[in-house]
């Protein structure tokens, strides 16, 4: 039930866990999903995105989450752990090349520095030639190369048995295009593409341009005393963000001609920056260690965020894309604390029990302004809130192979706000708070001599206030709304086999039915009818709401929310010379899902099966390895994800790719 997708080129991911997520696009954008990397919460959507390399685990913790470390996450967290330095020289190289100019290096080097202190030095660079072209004089001429390296450096101090820190500072330097908006490439009243569609085409009069830059570091220290072990964990991370694109996705207008691809109402051209950004939290934590049927963790939280976004907009159809001269900014600053824990109890050789509970109190002062000939604001929203959550949950052994769980939790969103005015929009937009009831239960179960593990749950959640994202239909803008209510439910399955000595399988698969349950929400629907007479709108398949333009979305599904999950991996491996050779392959599928939350046959995304496969020989006892790659082996390019103001414009999935790769332990 996890989904990961970007609309936003390679900076910022979105998650989303049993069709809980955020759709929205705007740089301060709340999700329920929360990540953590190396015990760090990485709020900002810009901090979402750092790759990944040299890691020692990841993490899927579904929600609701918060009783045991971090921020509140309805929805659940994802957790990347780093490898740590250790106390032995050893590291590796990896380097590999493939199609349309991608070349990629990642390597990490451990070294100790004595008896008490080691170092893990990792590197990453992932670069890609441009691979898409404007065949027109104006605006950027090609398109989706990336440069994009990071670096993490740690210093593990541990003088005795009983003190260690850990010391992480990290940066990344990215620099890309935003996501490609293709004007009209969806075939009116399907969500196929249009006939004669040309991947590597994109005609544009616009500059897409997109540069990220982080930096952050952590201080990690932990002190292991008799009966208890204390933690103390400080993070910073500022980062500072520019994303330009031609939204309108095309060139000219039906008032510029020539104009096209197909009908353009207008020319939208924005672009969106963060050039303030620092995010600083504290987690004091305490868990005993003694051996006993009670164990218990419990904690402080403190999270402190700054952020300052501007929102500009250029005319496409003067010589240069010079800036126009208004602009809207808006300004947060965000505190936030929370004291949580959690106790364990073992009743009885067969029976578990835990039982969490979390206080937060969150407080937002925000203020947004537009600039133009007359000013428009500072619109100020002051608020603070407060919330309770809980979570209670067992473990039954059965028998020796078998294990039944059961679960029920709760969980909180603070209110969120956001302030992309314009001059037919000059306010703030709010959403209350969201809170969640979830309840799951399940088995875990060995098989075959322990030779396969099958675990299965069942799921239901149910969230007032739901924090949504509308669209304006009209405009580049979008409004934060509540939901009444939001259920959802399902079924999980994962299964793990060891079929034979030379082959491994694992299989997943879920089922999740959310429904938003609320009579009288509408929102604007899609296709600019006022500018386009209705020749540029979608197909909506929703009954009319009570204004001109609107729909209601009462029983629809949650955006971006598939019903159907599946995916399948195979491992081969056998003996062969001097070495192993092996041979992988994993595929994933997903059903249809609504892109907005209104429904319309052009912003129904197809279902997808996407494989990919990976050959490979090691040898000098797994020092050395050499292997061939392919992703997305069936080459599906299809619409994931539209613009609807302007005209049927989509964003695409990623094309197939393949290349190899060498990589030397050591």
């Amino acid at each position: 039930s996890l989904n990961i997708e970007s609309d936003y080129g390679r900076s910022f991911p979105r998650f989303y866990i049993r069709g809980q997520g955020n759709t929205d696009f705007d740089l301060n954008a709340s999700q329920p999903v929360g990540l953590v990397v190396d015990d760090i919460v990485q709020e900002s959507p810009m901090l979402k995105g750092f790759p990944v390399f040299d890691v020692e685990q990841v993490e899927v913790l579904r929600g609701p989450q918060g009783t045991l470390f971090g921020r509140n996450s309805p929805a659940g967290v994802i957790k990347f752990d780093s490898v740590r330095p250790v106390f032995r020289t050893e590291g590796y190289l990896s380097a590999g090349f493939g199609k349309d100019g991608v070349k990629n290096a990642e390597g990490a080097f451990n070294l100790p520095l004595g008896q008490t202190v080691a170092a893990r030095l990792s590197l990453q660079s992932q670069n890609r030639d441009d691979r898409v072209h404007n065949p027109r004089p104006t605006g950027t001429r090609d398109f989706e190369g990336y440069h994009d390296n990071a670096g993490r450096l740690q210093v593990l101090f541990k003088p005795s048995k009983e003190f260690s820190a850990l010391f992480n500072v990290h940066a990344r330097d990215l620099d890309n295009n935003a996501t490609l908006f293709r004007a009209n490439i969806i075939k009116q009243g399907t969500n196929e593409l249009v006939d004669g569609f040309d991947y590597g085409s994109y005609p544009t009069d616009g500059v897409n341009k997109q540069t990220l830059r982080t930096k952050g570091g952590s201080a990690r220290l932990r002190w292991d005393l008799p009966s208890v072990t204390l933690h103390s964990i400080t993070g910073y991370e500022p980062a500072d963000f520019y994303s330009r694109a031609d939204v309108d996705g095309g060139y000219g207008a039906v008032y510029a001609q020539p104009m096209g691809p197909g009908y353009i109402p207008f020319v939208v051209e924005t672009a969106d920056l963060l050039p303030a950004h620092r995010q600083f939290t504290q987690e004091f934590r305490a868990e005993s260690n003694a051996a006993g049927p009670l164990q218990w963790i419990g904690g402080l939280f403190y999270f402190n965020e700054d952020i300052r976004i501007d929102s500009i907009s250029f005319d496409s159809l003067a010589p240069g894309n010079p800036q126009n001269p208004f602009y809207a900014t808006q300004d947060q600053s965000t505190k936030s604390w929370a004291a949580f824990g959690s106790v364990n109890y073992t009743v009885s050789d067969k029976l578990k029990v835990r039982a969490g509970l979390r206080y937060t109190n969150d407080k937002k002062d925000f203020s947004a302004r537009r600039v133009e000939a007359t000013t428009a604001g500072p619109f100020i929203i002051n608020n603070e809130s407060n919330n309770v959550s809980w979570d209670l949950s067992g473990t039954y052994a059965l028998d020796q192979d078998t294990n039944l769980f059961a679960r029920i939790a709760t969980g909180y969103r603070a209110p969120s706000m956001q302030g992309r005015l314009n001059g037919l929009a000059d306010r703030p937009s709010f959403a209350d708070a969201e809170e969640v009831l979830s309840w799951e239960a399940g088995f875990k179960k060995e098989l075959f001599d322990r030779r396969a593990r099958v675990s299965a749950s069942v799921f239901q959640y149910r969230v007032k206030d739901k924090q949504l994202t509308a669209g304006s239909g009209v405009i580049n803008m979008n409004q934060l709304i509540n939901a009444d209510k939001v259920t959802g439910q399902g079924v999980e399955l994962d299964f793990q086999a060891v079929l034979s000595d030379s082959l491994r399988m694992t299989f997943g698969g879920s089922y999740n039915d959310t429904e938003i349950k609320d009579g009288s929400l509408f929102v604007q629907q899609c296709g600019n009818f006022a500018n386009t007479g209705g020749r540029a709108g979608c197909t909506v398949t929703n009954p009319v709401g009570p204004f001109p333009g609107t729909v209601r979305i009462d029983g629809n599904p949650l955006p971006r929310a598939p019903r159907w999950q599946a995916n399948l991996t195979l491992r081969y491996s056998v003996p062969l010379g001097n070495g192993d050779f092996y041979a992988d392959t994993d595929w994933a599928y997903r059903s249809t899902y609504n892109m907005f939350l209104y429904e319309a046959r052009e912003y129904k995304a197809k279902s997808l099966l996407e494989g990919g496969a990976r050959t490979g020989y090691k040898w000098g006892d797994g020092k050395y390895e050499l292997a061939a790659y392919v992703r997305n082996i069936t080459d599906e390019v299809q619409v994931q994800a539209a613009i609807d103001f302007d005209n049927l414009t989509g964003i695409l999935t990623e094309p197939r790719t393949y290349g190899v790769q060498f990589r030397m332990n050591f």
